[in-house]
Formats: structure tokens, C-alpha cells, sequence
């Protein structure tokens, strides 16, 4: 153990040792509780080390595969090299490594796609089995063993408190600063001695700063020095700025209609680009002192902290690039009083985001012209990522929206369909699409009138007299007229468009 060690408690010093001894404590046939979210905070060693025997095991002809449960989305060094290997029996609750995804769309991986919100009380409740191991990255190890957590929470807490084991990697790339940052809520119990959570406002603290952790429980603990996997995003595209400027023109339009306050509601925003360029339009925008309580922190809440438009922000993980990372660790001070990371089970409570009334702001891949959504598969059956969190804040928001480009494949995919291919969040729960074509306010509409002002407003042309002819001859033609659908045409449609090369 070097000068500089993090790992301050001298009762666990002596478990200290290299990720490949930590990963032969690993067997085949385990449920593995691991860190990450949105590619931060996950173990950056032990995976690796473990990959790599589990791949001299098969090599031998010794079939040895894990199960792995983490927060979200982690990097290649942990999903890819486990998929690599083809040593992961079954992924929960969401994934988006390419590896991972090829096997599972090959058969050859088990997936369980699951709402974030529900992974933890899963786990209390017995629903997914057993969890042996625990493969935490902290930023420390206290004197008194309690543990500063990483650069994200997600369902941390939960592995650690259920797994009948742990295993520790203590990152001293992760800033020490980071301490005091998070927010760790020990006070949920099981039904039916629940209690409501005391949470009124995202500035809201409510539980403790660390992660606790039985001192008899923790088998390894393995020092690490590796960055988080940073992702870079594309400055906002033409399409995205559309978008952004169309949710705008309508948030200004609830405020004056006195449907939402002048700072807005607590905004929540799904990972990636087209997210990235609403909250550049918002830093632009006439909203002051807005709030969030979401998931993930991307660049453009930093930008939104830094402009002063955005007065506090609570969730899960980070999700930088290099230059975000850069700029938030040269300004850590300032973003420790206004950033709050929670764990999973908390930022995505249904109750919390119901009483908050929170905006949700989620991506997808289609949507049909009655409003279903699509979030997760391609042409039906083939999964990309997962549902992620956008279920827990799309059923119980005080407005739901779900946006995407019109066009994918450069226009040769219409993005709103007559019947999504896979629905991932029905009618019921989204209340408004928006596309670089135009926003459809869905609220109060029957599904006929939600057809119409979708494929008005939302449909790109090249794909607008399609879908308008369909939905007057399945009006006409259908047995019932309240959701009316030519089944044969409607889930015939990506085939016929494959056919005629425009897909």
C-alpha cells in the first residue's frame, strides 16, 4: 500500500491486494452486484482481471459465466470485456455495449430489462435471487471504514447491504472533493412498514454523505487510479437546435397559460445529444432559477450551474466529457453546493418525481401516430439499450415528453409509425412528441385526434402522405374506430419500406 493510499481504515488495510487475487474470489455461477451508471464510477480493474480468467476457463472447455447487476450502463473495460469473454449469464438493468448487445440480440446473453426504479426493491424483496458479491468503486476508505462514495450512487447501497460479500476498488482518479456531494438515504423499509419519503425539493438533503458497509463482509479491496469512461457529445445539429426551440416555444406557452411557474417544474433529462441541445436552449433561454432532479448530469447542466440558470441539480451519476470532467473538477467547490448525488432507487421514485412534479424530458426511436413509444427495439425484437429510467419519470411526470429526429438513417426510416414495432410506454403515459418538425400537444385528445396532430406536426413530408392515407383508411376500414389499425399494413410497415429501399 502506497504513501498516498486512500484507504484510511487500518482494520482493512491488510485486505488490500491486486485485482487479479480480488477476482479469483469470484466463482462461476454468482449474481454480481457492480457499480456504474452512464459509464461513471464503475470498477475499472477486477472486471478486466476477471474477463480474462473467465476467458482461459472456456478457452479449457470450463464454462464460467456471472450474472451482472449494475445501475445502468457502465463501460467497455466492464461489460465489454465480460461480453468478450462470453462470461455473462444474465445483464440487468440496462446495457448499451455493443458486445453485449450482440450477444444478447444472438441469444447467446440473457437480458432482463427493467425500470431503475425497481432494480433495488427487487433485490430487498428475494424477486431476483440471491446476491453473492458486491464490486464497488469508492473514492475512499474512512478511518472509522465509511466509504466516500464515487461518481456515482446508483444501486451501490443496495449491494452492499444485500451482498453476502464485498469487494472494494478504491479510485484515487476520482477527486477527493467529491465528498460531501452525496446524499445516501438509509431510511427505506420494506412494505408494509414503509414511510413516505421526506423529499419536498431537489435541494433537499435527507440521508447521510457515505455508504456503509460491514467491515466482516469486505474480502478485497483493490487500489485503482483510471478515469471514468468520458463521452463526448456533438456540438447541437441543426435537428437538435429545431427541437430544442420547439419545447421551448412551449414551456413559454404554459407559462403564460399559468400551467407552470415562471422557474418552471424540476427538470429531468434522458442521456445523449439531442438532451444535451435542450438544456443548451434552456441556458439560452428566459427561465432563471430552474431546478433538476434527474439521473444523469451531462454537460449542459454544468453549463446551466455555471450561467447561474440552473440553481441546484439532483441525481445519480455524471455523465461528462473530457472537457465537462475537466471543468467540473476545476470547479468542484462551487458544483458541491449545487449538485446532489442520490441513489437509483431515490432519484427515480415514482412518489418523489410525482410530488415534485417534474418535467420529463426522454429520447426514443418511434412513435406511433396514436402515441405509443418506442424506446428500446429495433424492427420489434432486436433490443438497442433498455428503458432505462425514462418509464419512472415518463408514468408519474407532471409532463411527459418523448422527442427524436422525424427521419433516421438518413431519411430513409420515418421515425413516427402506424403501430410501434415495440412499445416500451403507452399512449397513457405520454403527453407530448416533438420532432425538428414541430411538438404535438397530446393532452386531452382522443387517439384519433392525437393521430392527426402528431403526423401534422411531428411527421416529416416524405413520410406525411403515407401515414395520413393509412389512418383515413384504417378510420374507414377498421372493426372499431377508436384506435383504429389495418393490423396486416400497420405491422407490415418497416418490411414494406425495407422493400422499396427506403429503409
Amino acid at each position: 500500500m502506497n504513501n498516498t493510499s486512500r484507504i484510511l481504515c487500518k482494520a482493512l488495510q491488510d485486505r488490500v491486494m491486486s485485482a487479479e487475487a480480488a477476482a479469483a474470489l469470484i466463482p462461476s455461477g454468482v449474481n454480481v452486484g457492480m457499480s456504474g451508471f452512464t459509464g461513471s464510477g464503475y470498477p475499472k480493474a477486477v472486471p478486466m482481471a476477471l474477463a480474462k480468467r473467465i476467458a482461459e476457463a472456456n478457452r479449457e472447455g470450463r464454462k464460467f459465466r456471472i450474472s451482472v447487476w449494475t445501475g445502468a450502463s457502465t463501460a467497455p473495460e466492464l461489460d465489454g470485456a465480460l461480453a468478450e469473454a462470453d462470461g455473462v449469464e444474465m445483464r440487468l438493468p440496462y446495457q448499451s455495449d455493443p458486445t453485449c448487445r450482440k450477444r444478447i440480440n444472438a441469444g447467446e446473453m440473457e437480458y432482463l430489462d427493467i425500470h431503475l426504479s425497481h432494480v433495488a426493491q427487487f433485490v430487498w424483496f428475494g424477486f431476483l435471487g440471491k446476491l453473492n458479491i458486491a464490486l464497488v468503486e469508492v473514492a475512499g476508505i474512512l478511518e472509522d471504514g465509511r466509504l466516500v462514495p464515487s461518481s456515482s450512487i446508483g444501486n451501490n447501497k443496495t449491494w452492499l447491504d444485500q451482498a453476502d460479500k464485498v469487494i472494494l476498488e478504491v479510485n484515487s482518479s476520482q477527486s477527493h472533493r467529491l465528498e460531501g456531494m452525496h446524499d445516501i438515504y438509509y431510511g427505506t423499509n420494506l412494505p408494509p412498514h414503509r414511510q413516505p419519503i421526506p423529499l419536498v425539493t431537489p435541494r433537499d438533503r435527507i440521508g447521510d454523505a457515505y455508504l456503509h458497509c460491514d467491515p466482516d463482509k469486505i474480502i478485497a479491496i483493490v487500489e485503482t487510479s483510471a478515469s471514468d469512461r468520458n463521452s463526448p457529445f456533438s456540438p447541437p445539429d441543426e435537428n437538435s437546435q429545431l427541437i430544442a426551440g420547439h419545447i421551448l416555444e412551449f414551456f413559454e406557452h404554459e407559462v403564460k397559460r399559468g400551467r407552470l411557474p415562471k422557474n418552471l417544474l424540476p427538470l429531468q433529462s434522458g442521456v445523449g445529444n439531442i438532451a444535451n441541445a435542450v438544456m443548451a436552449g434552456l441556458n439560452n433561454g428566459p427561465f432563471d432559477n430552474l431546478t433538476a432532479y434527474t439521473e444523469v448530469l451531462q454537460d449542459g447542466m454544468l453549463d446551466m450551474i455555471r450561467s447561474g440558470k440552473l440553481s441546484m441539480a439532483s441525481a445519480t451519476a455524471f455523465s461528462l466529457s473530457d472537457a465537462g470532467l475537466t471543468e467540473f473538477n476545476n470547479n468542484i467547490e462551487m458544483y458541491r453546493e449545487k449538485i446532489i448525488l442520490r441513489p437509483q432507487e431515490i432519484s427515480n421514485h415514482p412518489e418523489v418525481i410525482r410530488r415534485l412534479g417534474v418535467i420529463a424530458m426522454n429520447g426514443m426511436i418511434e412513435a406511433d401516430i396514436y402515441g405509443n413509444v418506442n424506446s428500446t427495439h429495433v424492427m420489434g425484437s432486436a433490443i438497442m439499450n433498455g428503458i432505462g429510467g425514462s418509464g419512472d419519470f415518463a408514468r408519474n411526470a407532471y409532463i411527459s415528453i418523448f422527442m427524436t429526429p422525424s427521419q433516421a438513417k438518413n431519411g430513409k426510416i420515418s421515425c413516427i409509425v402506424p403501430m410501434a414495432s415495440h412499445v416500451d410506454h403507452t399512449e397513457h403515459d405520454v403527453q407530448v412528441i416533438v420532432t425538428e418538425q414541430g411538438l404535438a400537444d397530446l393532452r386531452g385528445l382522443s387517439p384519433n385526434q392525437r393521430a392527426k396532430v402528431i403526423i401534422e406536426n411531428c411527421a416529416h413530408p416524405d413520410f406525411k402522405p403515407a401515414l395520413l392515407d393509412y389512418h383515413d383508411r384504417a378510420y374507414k376500414g377498421s372493426s372499431g374506430r377508436h384506435t383504429p389499425h389495418l393490423l396486416d399494413e400497420a405491422l407490415s410497415w418497416h418490411r414494406k419500406y425495407l422493400a422499396e429501399g427506403h429503409m
